[in-house]
């Protein structure tokens, strides 16, 4: 595997293996990777000939400084990772590299990035498609890999390439879970061992609610969620919104949608966790 750092050495590397005919996979991530992250490159890696995985702390998503400087940069453990699952190159630009000058783009895809992670984090879904559009650009992907624990991610960007014509595929790909039921994120790293016990509440309490909402309404199985988790020592819940997976709109009947998901974000300590189930699909 090669590390390499600028766009124009990724850019000669990626043209003289187009010419063999080969595809390119996309994996975008933040670093700090791990057996979800790995289950993308290894999806990659079997669907095409070429797999490119960037690892970049991208500034213009983080709304808070004091997140941004505590997210956890272990680059050389990430290359040891994604070695051993297959990946060809690992993309590991400065800031400087991707933001030579301000982006001052603005995507709006409403009501996809309005809702939700949206309405909290007011700007990150902007510097997402920032970082993800430049990251397109950069390695022209035939394929791009992302998982659907970033349930909303996954959609806007799905529209934004519908929105910008970009000639790739997006896969989205199963959310990867410890054995325990705890889905899997670089955030908890920074879990103490009581606080990633208290943690697992969280997808505790989304499996019993799938089970719950076989026999009950939406709004019974929203209030089963909300009381859970409020009952639960060391969690605070930011929201939950059962929506259709397509719109990312609430529902208020199981007969709304065929595709029902239910997503949440809860701070357990001061570590902001997200997760979702799907309830029809």
């Amino acid at each position: 595997m090669k590390v390499v750092h600028t766009i124009k050495d990724l850019q000669a590397e990626l043209t003289v293996l187009r010419a063999q005919g080969k595809k390119v996979g996309l994996v975008p991530t933040m670093g700090a990777l791990h057996a979800g992250h790995a289950s993308l490159v290894k999806r990659s890696v079997s669907e095409n000939g070429v797999t490119v995985v960037s690892v970049f702390v991208n500034p213009t998503q983080f709304n808070d400084k004091n997140d941004l400087e505590k997210y956890p940069r272990t680059l050389d453990a990430d290359c040891r990772l994604l070695e051993e699952c297959g990946a060809d190159f690992a993309f590991a630009p400065s800031v400087s590299e991707m933001y030579p000058e301000p982006d001052t783009r603005q995507f709006s895809y409403a009501p996809l990035d309005t809702v939700m992670e949206g309405a909290f984090r007011p700007g990150h879904f902007n510097g997402v498609c920032q970082i993800v559009s430049k990251l397109f650009d950069a390695v022209l992907p035939d394929r791009a890999y992302f998982g659907e624990k970033d349930f909303q991610q996954l959609a806007i960007i799905r529209e934004m390439v519908r929105q910008l014509q970009y000639e790739l595929e997006i896969v989205g790909c199963p959310i990867v879970r410890e054995e325990d039921g705890l889905a899997l994120s670089s955030r908890n790293k920074r879990l103490s061992a009581q606080e990633r016990e208290n943690a697992l509440n969280i997808s505790q309490t989304l499996f019993k609610s799938r089970n719950f909402a076989a026999t009950h309404t939406v709004s019974e199985t929203q209030k089963m969620v909300e009381d859970a988790i409020e009952a639960a020592p060391g969690l605070r819940m930011e929201y939950f919104e059962i929506v259709d997976g397509n719109t990312l709109q609430k529902i208020s009947n199981w007969e709304d949608t065929s595709y029902a998901v239910g997503c949440i974000t809860v701070f357990c300590g001061e570590v902001r966790l997200i997760d979702n189930i799907k309830y029809k699909e």
